[in-house]
C-alpha cells in the first residue's frame, strides 16, 4: 500500500510535537504534505515556530503554513500553565531557520485537498479546529473530497479545562460544532482514550536512552509535560496528540464504537463539552468513530522505534 498522504493541523504544545516526530518518522505509512498551524495551546506565532523547530530537528523539509490566530467567534484561551511560555519547554530545540511557508493554513488545505483524487487525503487536526472549519466552510466541496479526519479532541465523560469540556473543544467550539456536523468520516481521540496513554518515568527512561537529538528534544519535552500536564491528581501526564498518528499507522493499537457526537455551543456551563452517544439512545445518526480503548504499552513500543529512526 502507497502512504497515506495527511496534513498534520497542530498547535505545538509538546503532545502535537511528538506527533509530528512519530509522523515525520512513518514515510512508509504517512506522506506528511504539510503541517498548518493554529492558535492554541499558546498564540500563533508560537505554534508555528515550534512547528518549524520540530519539523527541522526531524531533519524534513515538509512546509509549514500559519492558520488562524484565534478562534472563529470568541477571544483565544491558551495553556501556557501545562506548556509553559514557549509551549515546547523543555525541548531545548532551536529557533527555526527556514521561514513559514506561503498561503492561509484554511487556503493550503483546500488547494492540497482538492487538488487530488477525492478520498486520498486525511486531515489530522490535533488543535482547536479552526483551520478546518473555515476550509469547509470556504469550500463545500471539501467534505466530499476528503478521505477523512482523524482528531484529538473531546471527551465522553469529564474535562480538562472545565469539568464539561476538553481543551481544544472549548477553545473553539464553533469551528468543532462545524467538523462534526460536515458528513466527513470522523476518528475522534477523546481523554478518555489519551489518558490511558501516560508519560511514565519508565516509558520517559526508554526514550531518553536512544541518545539521539530528536529523542533528546522528545524526552526533555515529555519531562516537563509529564509534571505539568497532569489531570484529576493522576502521577503521570498523558500523551494525546500522537494517539492519532499511532492509530493511523497501527489501528490495531485502539478500538472504540460508532456514536453520535453533538458539540456545545450555547450553555456558558457546558460550552465546548462533546455530547457522545455512547449507548445508542439519541436519534442522531452515527458521525464519528469514537476510540475508548488503547494498548498503551505497544503505542510506547511504536514510538521508541519510531525514534530511533530520526
Amino acid at each position: 500500500m502507497p502512504p497515506r498522504a495527511i496534513i498534520l493541523d497542530c498547535d505545538p504544545g509538546q503532545d502535537d510535537a511528538v506527533a509530528i516526530f512519530l509522523a515525520l518518522a512513518s514515510p512508509e505509512e504517512l506522506d506528511v504534505l504539510a503541517v498548518t498551524t493554529v492558535g492554541g495551546n499558546v498564540p500563533l506565532a508560537l505554534t508555528e515556530a515550534n512547528a518549524r523547530r520540530v519539523v527541522e530537528a526531524a531533519g524534513a523539509s515538509v512546509p509549514v503554513h500559519l492558520g488562524c490566530p484565534r478562534p472563529l467567534l470568541r477571544p483565544l484561551e491558551t495553556a501556557e500553565h501545562v506548556h509553559g511560555e514557549t509551549g515546547l519547554d523543555g525541548s531545548g530545540l532551536p529557533p527555526p531557520q527556514r521561514p513559514p511557508a506561503p498561503g492561509h493554513a484554511a487556503d493550503v488545505i483546500v488547494e492540497l485537498v482538492m487538488g487530488r483524487p477525492p478520498g486520498s487525503v486525511t486531515l489530522v487536526p490535533t488543535g482547536p479546529l479552526t483551520n478546518i472549519a473555515l476550509a469547509l466552510v470556504k469550500e463545500p466541496a471539501l467534505a466530499e473530497h476528503l478521505a477523512g479526519i482523524v482528531l484529538m479532541g473531546g471527551a465522553i465523560g469529564l474535562g480538562n479545562i472545565t469539568p464539561a469540556a476538553e481543551f481544544n473543544f472549548y477553545v473553539d467550539p464553533h469551528a468543532a460544532d462545524i467538523v462534526f456536523r460536515s458528513g466527513v468520516p470522523i476518528t475522534m481521540f477523546p481523554l478518555d482514550v489519551t489518558h490511558k496513554v501516560l508519560v511514565t518515568p519508565e516509558r520517559l527512561e526508554r526514550i531518553d536512552a536512544l541518545g539521539t537529538p530528536a529523542a533528546r528534544a522528545v524526552a526533555g519535552m515529555l519531562d516537563f509535560y509529564r509534571r505539568h500536564g497532569r489531570t484529576g491528581g493522576a502521577e503521570d501526564g498523558p500523551l494525546h496528540d500522537p494517539c492519532t498518528i499511532a492509530w493511523l499507522i497501527a489501528p490495531e493499537l485502539f478500538s472504540g464504537r460508532e456514536c453520535h457526537v453533538a458539540i456545545e455551543t450555547v450553555s456558558p456551563l457546558g460550552l465546548g463539552r462533546s455530547y457522545v452517544d455512547w449507548w445508542g439512545s439519541g436519534d442522531g445518526p452515527a458521525n464519528a468513530l469514537v476510540v475508548n480503548e488503547a494498548d498503551a504499552e505497544g503505542f510506547f513500543d511504536l514510538l521508541v522505534e519510531r525514534l530511533a529512526r530520526l
